[in-house]
């Protein structure tokens, strides 16, 4: 596995960099002294993290106010910035979005603003900003997926499934760029203590009420797998311990097992 030296640092990209994991991994980067560049929807946010960046660590913050859930996005970015000739040497797709509830009672509106998110503006940013990275034979590439990727839930179904295709799709990519100088690591947190529930419409469920990693630590754990190139990571014992379960489990007993974990989160 390859690991970044010091002297590879440039600019990091970090989507969904407002608030949450997102805006923990730019502290994480920035105290390594990365310089960033943070996308996000929330302006007055993205705004405050970056003067408290600058002045707690000296390093140069770029904010992005751009909606990921709109088709050009991805393009948008990348034109933004070669217009000021910056290359991005690392990216952390870190954006995700949730809805809870029944598939066939959901708006099709909000399932597919969530599969922009969480798939297509991924793929995209990621497919952009790799190619320089080729040329330039250095970089790494971090995926936020959830260990909601090793399972199917019900009331949440294209939330999970398109974690699932986080997961799938980042190990293939990163068998491709094999001795190419580029990795892609695909990060699966657990439940983690950010607003992630509440902006899903749901409760924290019963089980994991008492497990919520706090999330400094998860992104601290993912930032060092990308940094050491590996393929997936899944932070904390009790994470693992719940993927391998649900994995050995026969898939219709772990369904039934996450619809009545789901209803309790109604």
């Amino acid at each position: 596995m390859k690991k970044i030296k010091k002297t590879d640092l440039g600019y990091a990209l970090i989507t969904g960099a407002s608030s949450g994991m997102g805006c923990e991994f730019a502290r994480l980067l920035a105290a390594d002294g990365w310089n960033l560049i943070l996308v996000a929807r929330n302006m007055s946010n993205l705004e405050n993290i970056s003067r408290s960046l600058k002045s707690d660590f000296n390093i140069k913050v770029k904010v992005l106010c751009q909606d990921l859930s709109l088709p050009d996005t991805a393009r948008l970015i990348f034109e933004d910035l070669q217009k000021e000739n910056i290359e991005v040497n690392a990216l952390i797709n870190c954006a995700g979005l949730s809805v809870h509830g029944e598939f066939g009672a959901s708006d099709l509106h909000e399932q597919m603003h969530m599969i922009q998110v969480n798939i297509c503006a991924l793929t995209s940013l990621t497919r952009i900003f790799l190619a320089p990275m080729l040329e330039r034979k250095s970089g790494w590439i971090l995926n936020v997926a959830s260990t909601a990727a090793f399972r199917s839930a019900p009331l949440q179904a294209v939330y999970y499934a398109s974690k699932a295709y986080v997961l799938h799709f980042t190990e293939a990519l990163s068998n491709e760029l094999k001795d190419s100088g580029v990795t892609a690591t695909c990060f699966c947190p657990g439940a983690t203590k950010t607003d992630f529930f509440r902006r899903a419409g749901m409760k924290v469920p019963q089980s994991l009420q008492n497990q919520l990693m706090n999330a400094d630590r998860a992104a601290a754990i993912g930032y060092q797998a990308a940094l050491k190139g590996k393929v997936v990571v899944i932070p904390g014992i009790k994470n693992k311990l719940s993927v391998f379960i649900m994995r050995v489990l026969p898939r219709s007993m772990a369904i039934k097992i996450m619809r009545k974990v789901m209803d309790t989160a109604r």
